[in-house]
């Protein structure tokens, strides 16, 4: 299988435990990486054939800027489960970075990392 990645998708989101992540926002970054077989559309050079990654990433962008969630876990389903209604798509891998997350020590990131298959 071959894979179409995306890496560093910002988008401004109202997620999270605490009453001030939901209503200041923050940013979160998302990766995500699209195992399909590109050979069909190469074959032909058609973008019918494979996944628009172009798309997909305003897709994962609404996400983040859509509906609040408690847990970053939420959002990396929502996002994996919107990969997959893309007909390429046959597995997803998707990582959410909240690099502003609420932690009292000094941190790099903090992510979540799933990957989900078509069933």
């Amino acid at each position: 299988m071959d894979h179409v990645a995306l890496r560093g998708l910002r988008a401004r989101g109202h997620h999270g435990v605490f009453a001030r992540e939901r209503e200041e926002g923050q940013t979160f970054i998302v990766d995500v990486e699209l195992a399909v077989d590109t050979r069909p559309a190469a074959a032909g050079d058609d973008l019918s054939k494979t996944v628009h990654y172009g798309v997909v990433a305003e897709e994962v962008v609404a996400i983040v800027e859509g509906e609040p969630v408690e847990l970053i876990e939420t959002l990396a389903q929502r996002i994996a489960d919107q990969c997959l209604k893309h007909q390429a798509v046959r597995e997803v891998q998707v990582v959410v970075h909240k690099p502003d997350a609420p932690i009292t020590v000094p941190f790099d990131d903090v992510t979540i990392t799933i990957k989900r298959s078509r069933s």
